[in-house]
């Protein structure tokens, strides 16, 4: 009966709620349709999850009996050799392989040929040449640290991870502190998985965090890349530890109740050939595209054909091969606007729906991401999937059996944007509070947003932190707590305000870098050679927000009372509603679930008894940005009860008949809980 009632549940599709899309109905059908036949040709009757599995097949296996077996796919290839530490790197008839049908090549070796921790590539011998590679599959490749040569390495020891923690379940609204294990050390150093495991991960469960974004998981040659110049996708970074001590971090985030979300990189490819997948068997389109379509014109990158079914499946087993070797919650799609658009949404403003739906749109893309989010689910109903995208495209985060693409998530990019451009052009009185909502809260009603004031993009050299831009060099000078610099103060205010009414709009999920929390000083410069390769700046300086005599420490306090503060009540279950905008005074007033929210922008002026629209009933002041333990003048008194008057205010929103009055200092913002 069930089954039944479910059937006959009317489809609502995207077109069916939003009438600037029902001009593109047809379309929408016609993408819907494809993808599902596009499915059933991979999975027929069954699940993707289950016909998914070209990691199990292609690259080096451990057989029952103990004996290796070793596959490729390179149809170009005239012959095949596995070379390594175990044949002094010749190519030798005992190692060669041997063609099968489709462009595969295969190798049967007894257990004896090859041990843990050797070191190997393949030659490949083409028309017209050959070279050395690492095997598109390799799950282990390291770099020798005088060559800088990265060669793929045997990784089979005799001790498997044993898991001790299940994932800790789904995440409606997730909070998530995205991170870099590589800089996530005070010492001048590449950090490692063990020592963010045990000196960042408590940090990140006692902020109250709930999900862990990690960058730069997949090998890539360099460092400074940010991880976004990928080589090996298979292969877990070698330069910050083992696989084992990597499942050991991820074990122990599950313990602590975190979720654990990868940065996928599958929107392009590093172009070098030694290490990475271009020209693999020496042509140019064995995963990519033809001619300058497979060429990336500003990253310098090459482009997945996600048109092929043999890149298609190699992307899709990656996903499943993160998620069962390493139990992975979720996936956060890096650089997605480039892969949907064939001019990969270089110098376009994204103006009207039809970008969305035009010969400019690469549909083997939305193919591929469609069935991807569809994967992630199969293989975990409690995963999720965050999409970044810059372009707004229609659908991408909504539902797929609505006509969606299928991500649970996309980023609200723009809202950053908008902080920069706030705090760079205009002066504190020329701020709007009606502006500041509208960009905060303007999403998708069918699509869940993840909302920040700022991620790891504005941390990079060339850009400024939220905090540097309100203190700039003061911040070298006057972040002692003696020391009473207005421009500190200021910039201590307004970063506690723009972090809170963030979070506090955010439409489905909130987001945070790692070491803003506490208003970490300087960029992010990784080494190379313009700064002679050092580690100065790639790093976190932890120990600025210990001493009570430093600023750093309230600004922390202030981001774990938020954060815990969300996470317990579950507060983004509900939609905010504005109850006032005040461009004369600059006060932001909204309510969300049982709290209201007060913001008063205003550079130098404080208002008594500010009288708004808004529910009735008594509320208390639980939380207030200018405490002293938030680094602020303690002008609210603390646990504060006010109630809300019988009688509508002209001020505010008329859909509340009584009005509530607050002391509102300047530069502060106030939470209250509805206490009856």
């Amino acid at each position: 009966m069930e089954d039944k009632k479910k059937a006959e549940k009317p489809l609502h599709m995207i077109y069916d709620t939003d009438e600037y899309l029902k001009p593109f109905k047809e379309k929408i059908d016609l993408r819907h349709e494809r993808i599902l036949a596009l499915k059933k040709k991979i999975a027929g009757k069954g699940t993707l999850s289950a016909a998914i599995n070209n990691h199990l097949y292609y690259g080096l296996h451990r057989c029952d009996d103990g004996s290796w077996v070793f596959r490729e796919w390179a149809p170009n290839a005239n012959r095949m050799y596995l070379v390594g530490e175990f044949n002094n790197w010749k190519r030798t008839t005992a190692y060669e392989l041997k063609p099968l049908p489709m462009g595969n090549w295969e190798i049967k070796l007894p257990a004896m040929f090859l041990n843990h921790g050797e070191l190997y590539k393949i030659y490949i011998e083409w028309p017209g040449g050959g070279g050395e590679r690492l095997p598109a599959y390799t799950t282990r490749a390291v770099q020798d640290p005088v060559t800088k040569v990265f060669c793929a390495q045997v990784w089979d020891p005799k001790e498997k991870y044993q898991w001790k923690n299940s994932s800790p379940g789904p995440r409606p609204h997730p909070l998530i502190y995205e991170c870099h294990i590589g800089m996530s050390s005070e010492k001048e150093k590449v950090a490692t998985f063990d020592e963010f495991r045990k000196d960042v991960l408590p940090h990140v469960a006692d902020m109250g965090y709930d999900t862990l974004q990690i960058m730069a998981l997949q090998e890539h040659p360099y460092y400074g890349s940010f991880g976004y110049q990928v080589s090996n996708f298979y292969a877990l970074s070698s330069r910050f530890g083992t696989p084992e001590e990597f499942k050991a971090l991820v074990d122990d985030a599950h313990g602590m109740g975190i979720a654990v979300v990868m940065d996928i990189v599958h929107s392009h490819s590093v172009s070098n050939e030694n290490e990475g997948l271009s020209r693999f068997d020496g042509r140019e389109d064995l995963y990519f595209y033809p001619g300058p379509q497979g060429h990336h014109p500003a990253w310098g990158s090459r482009c997945f054909d996600y048109g092929k079914d043999e890149t298609k499946y190699f992307l899709l087993s990656n996903c499943k091969y993160w998620m069962e070797e390493y139990h992975m919650d979720g996936f956060r799609f890096d650089g997605v606007t480039s892969m949907l658009y064939w001019d990969h949404g270089l110098g376009k403003d994204f103006v009207g729906y039809d970008n969305y739906f035009n010969d400019g749109v690469d549909e083997n893309a939305i193919d591929y991401l469609a069935l991807a989010n569809m994967l992630v689910r199969e293989i975990n109903p409690d995963a999720f999937t965050i999409a970044e995208d810059v372009s707004g495209m229609a659908g991408l985060a909504a539902p797929f059996e609505d006509g969606g693409v299928g991500f649970d998530f996309r980023m609200a990019m723009g809202i950053a944007d908008h902080w920069i451009k706030w705090i760079k052009e205009k002066s504190d009185d020329q701020w709007s509070p009606g502006e500041i909502w509208y960009e905060l809260t303007n999403k998708r009603a069918d699509e869940k947003t993840i909302s920040y004031a700022e991620c790891h993009d504005q941390a990079l050299v060339g850009d400024k932190t939220i905090i540097f831009r309100l203190m700039d060099k003061e911040m070298y000078t006057s972040m002692n707590t003696i020391s009473r610099s207005p421009i500190v103060d200021r910039g201590i205010a307004l970063h506690k305000m723009i972090r809170l009414v963030t979070l506090a709009t955010a439409g489905n999920g909130y987001l945070t870098f790692m070491g803003n929390e506490f208003g970490h000083p300087e960029w992010i410069d990784f080494p190379r050679e313009g700064n002679g390769w050092s580690h100065k700046y790639a790093r976190r300086q932890w120990s600025l927000a210990e001493p009570d005599y430093l600023r750093y420490k309230y600004l922390q306090n202030f981001e774990r009372e938020i954060i815990g503060l969300f996470r317990k009540e579950n507060v983004l279950s509900e939609r905010p509603i504005v109850l006032t905008a005040d461009e004369q005074k600059k006060i932001l007033i909204f309510k969300r679930k049982s709290y209201i929210f007060a913001f008063n922008f205003n550079p130098t002026e404080s208002f008594a008894d500010y009288g708004f629209s808004a529910p009735g009933g008594e509320w208390e002041v639980i939380l207030d940005s200018d405490e002293e333990r938030f680094n602020g003048f303690s002008r609210v008194k603390s646990g504060e009860r006010h109630s809300a008057i019988p009688g509508k205010c002209p001020n505010g929103n008329q859909d509340f008949d009584d009005t509530l009055y607050l002391y509102l200092p300047s530069r502060c913002a106030l939470v209250l809980e509805k206490k009856d």
